[in-house]
């Protein structure tokens, strides 16, 4: 097992102690933006709106995160509850985030005349990517662990941070590994951002604006779900899981949503083709010009030719010498092909 301690204060500046699981978070909020931003590019969104508005939303998931975590793990803070609103934080709930954090996303994409639909696609491979890296700030507050395991990864929980269904009296703190749950939703984190890229490049096509953020939250409730069955000590509703239920609702909403907007019937537009990349763009202007300038070359050619056709000067005139004149005109026949004389052969007509 992975029997190292750790630390949960990274560093220090003067009496102020930066802890690992805030760090790590804003690790992965930075991540996620720098993900948003090209994202939004690459659907031809305004990337400035990323910068706006992901502190309104980063700050609306962080408190319904807090209030999650607070409601679930509440025999940590029944007895002083101040160190609800105090540091060090020890704990965010994600599906108290994901609710929070998507209304906030709908109000300001609605204040700003924005699709929702279209930025939850672009938000939801970054939803991952925060994830991933956030996740691993449960490590160093040791946290988000599940049963006793020996399996080689397994963590070391020391006594103070056991949950008192696994006491150091009957787990052993030198010889006893927990499953690292974080480990495996970081893990999800990972997996489900680079599935979530792919599927938009594969069948972008075929997809619907808002169909991305529905495939984050049926898999996240599917993840959840599974390793919700290896924590103890849970907020329960009516004897089961709360996250276990709220998973199992998310999923079969979802399913229906994504069903309904597929139906053979279905009106919602596509999400087609992406645009280009700005310098494929700009090269494609470019082609534009050129094709444009040659097209105007090509015309004048055109104009002159049709001059010389219409009476203007001919090779013999170009060379100084009147073009000969046609006999058939003005000698009173009516057919231009009268022109040599009814007797005449055709190898006597004039040049």
């Amino acid at each position: 097992m992975f029997d190292i301690p750790p630390d949960p204060i990274a560093f220090s500046i003067g009496p102020i102690n930066i802890g690992w699981y805030g760090l790590c978070y804003a690790i992965g909020l930075a991540a996620a933006y720098l993900l948003l931003v090209w994202l939004a590019r690459r659907a031809g969104e305004d990337p400035d709106i990323v910068g706006n508005g992901i502190i309104i939303v980063a700050i609306a998931a962080l408190i319904g995160g807090r209030l999650y975590h607070v409601i679930d793990q509440w025999v940590l803070y029944k007895d002083d509850p101040i160190k609800i609103f105090l540091p060090p934080y020890t704990g965010l709930g994600v599906y108290g985030g994901i609710i929070t954090g998507t209304i906030a996303a709908w109000y300001i994409t609605r204040r700003w005349h924005q699709s929702f639909a279209k930025w939850a696609d672009v938000i939801a491979p970054g939803l991952f990517v925060m994830q991933a890296i956030g996740r691993l700030g449960n490590f160093f507050n040791q946290e988000l662990y599940g049963p006793p395991t020996n399996l080689p990864w397994g963590i070391a929980i020391d006594c103070a941070h056991r949950v008192v269904e696994y006491p150091c009296s009957l787990y052993p703190e030198a010889t006893t590994g927990f499953q690292p749950l974080f480990l495996y939703e970081s893990l999800s984190g990972i997996i489900g951002a680079i599935t979530l890229l792919w599927i938009a490049r594969r069948f972008g096509s075929r997809m619907r604006p808002g169909d991305l953020i529905l495939i984050f939250f049926i898999w996240y409730a599917a993840v959840r779900f599974a390793l919700e069955s290896l924590r103890v000590n849970n907020w329960t509703f009516f004897g089961l899981p709360t996250a276990m239920v709220v998973s199992v609702a998310v999923i079969v909403l979802s399913l229906i949503v994504l069903a309904y907007r597929h139906r053979p019937a279905s009106t919602i537009e596509r999400w087609g083709d992406p645009p280009p990349p700005e310098d494929e763009l700009l090269d494609d202007e470019e082609w534009i010009e050129d094709e444009a300038e040659d097209d105007e070359g090509d015309e004048t050619d055109e104009a002159g030719d049709d001059g010389a056709a219409d009476g203007a000067p001919g090779a013999d005139e170009a060379d100084g010498e009147p073009a000969a004149e046609d006999p058939g005109r003005g000698e009173g026949h009516d057919e231009p092909g009268d022109a040599a004389g009814a007797g005449d052969e055709p190898g006597d007509r004039p040049a």
